[in-house]
């Protein structure tokens, strides 16, 4: 078989279209560029607020000074008021309240109904002086008496104002109350008995204004010994 020729300007078109597929596989065989990332901004640190300067406190003036410890004087003074007072009422007692109620004049003539007041004086007194200093609890005389309370209390309210007794405040198993001393004990007959007075042979001619060596109760021998043996007794 004849070749065909081929025209020039065929074989020109054919060369360009080779040559741009040559260059289109060149170009796919080259390796893409990563595209480049955008550099991030360094952040800019946030500006802290200035300090406003510490402003120096004011010294106080020397009225203010005055005031202030005239206040802390004041408040002090009323708490240790309220802690008196509220002490005050942890203590307080019927015999407080009577006391209140009732004048000196009515104390000192109470009378209980029915009952003669020179025998329960003495013999309140003779019970009393059995405890000598040491004294006893009004509610246990009361209880020995069968005296209520109140009547107890104005009793021995009448027998302090007349200085028979004293009363003496105190704290007994949690509660306040009063014990009782004799002051002046009743005279009893039977300390009398061995008196070297009742036989003395001077006795009338015995008087606390002699001097020595006539005869005065205050320099008696006789009284001396007597007195020591009754105290000797006592102890026993």
């Amino acid at each position: 078989m004849a070749k065909k020729e081929i025209d020039p300007e065929t074989a020109n078109e054919i060369k360009k279209e080779l040559a741009e597929l040559r260059a289109q596989l060149e170009s796919q065989k080259k390796p893409k560029k990563k595209a480049a990332k955008p550099k991030a901004e360094p952040k800019k640190k946030a500006a802290k607020p200035k300090a406003e300067p510490k402003k120096k406190p004011k010294k106080p003036t020397k009225a203010e000074i005055a005031k202030a410890k005239k206040e802390e004087k004041l408040a002090k003074e009323k708490a240790e008021a309220e802690a008196k007072a509220k002490e005050e009422a942890a203590k307080r007692t019927l015999d407080d309240e009577l006391e209140e109620q009732f004048s000196d004049e009515q104390i000192r003539n109470f009378q209980i109904e029915k009952m003669d007041m020179d025998k329960l004086t003495n013999k309140v007194c003779e019970i009393i002086a059995d405890f000598e200093e040491k004294g006893m609890l009004q509610s246990d005389l009361w209880k020995k008496l069968k005296l209520n309370s109140r009547d107890g209390s104005r009793l021995a309210l009448r027998l302090e104002r007349r200085g028979l007794i004293t009363r003496e405040k105190i704290l007994q198993k949690g509660r306040w109350t009063y014990k009782l001393i004799i002051e002046q004990a009743p005279i009893k007959l039977e300390s009398l008995v061995d008196s070297p007075c009742l036989t003395c042979p001077v006795e009338q001619k015995c008087d606390p204004e002699n001097a020595y060596p006539e005869p005065s109760p205050l320099h008696c021998q006789l009284i001396e010994d007597w007195v020591t043996v009754e105290f000797s007794k006592k102890k026993k």
